[in-house]
């Protein structure tokens, strides 16, 4: 199958784009190399060392003899460049990475925010637009997250996507309808996954394009089986306040010898996913398209729900690391409860990588031996929701 992978330079689509190679799939990326230029924005770079993208794919193609494609395009930007890239190349599916993924840093000024809506939202529609142009039939599998449902479950099993209600219809009775599950996002961020939904519904729709919405949980972990083959092709691992996702985090700082920084009340309940079962379920994705002219399909994303306090607690008895309860830079429930259902996935075969002390151990060993790269000033979380809280900041750490 030839597939495109956009933002296949990133935290997802690197180790997604090497599974896919691996598997034996003809794979380009295509990539601004925006996540590159956001680490130099914000001065902290991934914890392990990452080579650049000639040199990633050099060492695929040694150590495999697999050749993964690459092409220069600012999806967002550049509808032309896009838009020949697809009709030239002709991919049967185009696994869609490319937008800023990082809740902190879409709330941390109004550049960001502004960055992020532009980007997210842009990449998305130009992709749409130029797939309805080319009068191709591509597959698109886009990685959305599980915060457009919000964190508010009201006891309730979260669904794949859409809500079976019923409407009282006054004379004409009780109506049954199936609609998208209402969404509550919590940030600029989730907000575009959000906006996503909607263009993709109407793109299915009016256009019958065949699309698939994987709603993610948190990654975990950094080596697959294939990033673990040459030190040059190893995953990113981010560590800091805005990109760092919060098990990692732990991770980290259990190994450098900082304090676990618990937010709030580490009440919050969020789902999990290993970087390996990542990898697979997109596979699986693309492997099991919806049929042209049906509704968007959507898959939870995830494996496990844990909360935040006892991932600190359990980290700490693996380590010795002390746990530190500070303020909480996020406008959210200091308590939730989260149930999902994510039947799709393992009813296509997934075999999930549930948290064990082993990977756990794995990520912190990782750690470890790149803590000399660390910057304990980039640590703590500095991106804030709200202006007032912004109003009590000191200038040069808004």
């Amino acid at each position: 199958m030839k597939i495109a992978v956009l933002g296949g330079d990133g935290f997802c689509g690197w180790p997604a784009s090497l599974h896919l190679s691996d598997i034996g799939h003809d794979v380009v990326i295509v990539d601004n190399l925006s996540r590159r230029a956001i680490d130099e924005e914000l001065g902290a770079q991934s914890l392990t060392p990452i080579a650049t993208i000639d040199d990633r794919l050099a060492a695929w193609k040694e150590v495999t003899g697999k050749e993964i494609g690459f092409e220069n395009i600012d999806v967002a930007q550049d509808y032309e460049g896009l838009y020949d890239f697809i009709t030239t190349y002709e991919p049967d599916a185009v696994i869609h990475f490319a937008e800023q993924r990082a809740a902190p840093y879409s709330m941390k000024n109004h550049r960001t925010k502004r960055y992020t809506v532009d980007n997210n939202v842009n990449a998305t529609h130009n992709l749409l637009v130029a797939i309805v142009e080319s009068g191709l039939d591509i597959h698109v599998v886009h990685l959305g997250t599980m915060g457009v449902y919000g964190y508010g479950t009201a006891g309730m099993q979260i669904p794949e996507g859409y809500l079976d209600i019923q409407v009282d219809a006054g004379e004409n009775g009780i109506v049954e309808q199936q609609i998208l599950y209402p969404t509550n996002p919590g940030s600029v961020y989730h907000m575009t996954k959000v906006l996503d939904q909607s263009l993709f519904a109407y793109y299915a729709k009016n256009d019958e394009l065949r699309i698939t919405d994987l709603h993610q949980g948190i990654i975990w972990g950094t080596h697959t089986p294939q990033t673990e083959r040459d030190e040059r092709l190893i995953n990113r691992f981010d560590y800091d306040g805005d990109y760092g996702t919060v098990l990692n985090r732990f991770l980290m700082q259990a190994a450098v010898g900082y304090p676990l920084t618990v937010h709030g009340t580490g009440g919050q309940t969020r789902a999990f996913i290993h970087i390996r079962d990542m990898a697979k379920c997109i596979q699986l994705a693309v492997e099991n398209p919806p049929a042209k002219g049906e509704r968007v399909k959507i898959f939870n994303q995830m494996t496990e729900t844990h909360r935040v306090r006892d991932l600190a607690e359990l980290i700490s008895n693996i380590s010795g690391a002390e746990v530190q309860m500070v303020p909480n830079p996020r406008k959210e429930s200091a308590e939730n409860e989260l149930h999902v259902a994510n039947d799709t996935f393992i009813g296509l075969g997934l075999e999930p990588t549930y948290l064990a002390e082993g990977l756990l151990q794995e990520v912190e060993d990782v750690a470890r031996k790149y803590s000399d790269r660390a910057d304990r000033s980039k640590i703590p979380a500095r991106s804030l929701w709200t202006k007032q809280q912004h109003e009590g900041v000191p200038e040069g750490e808004k």
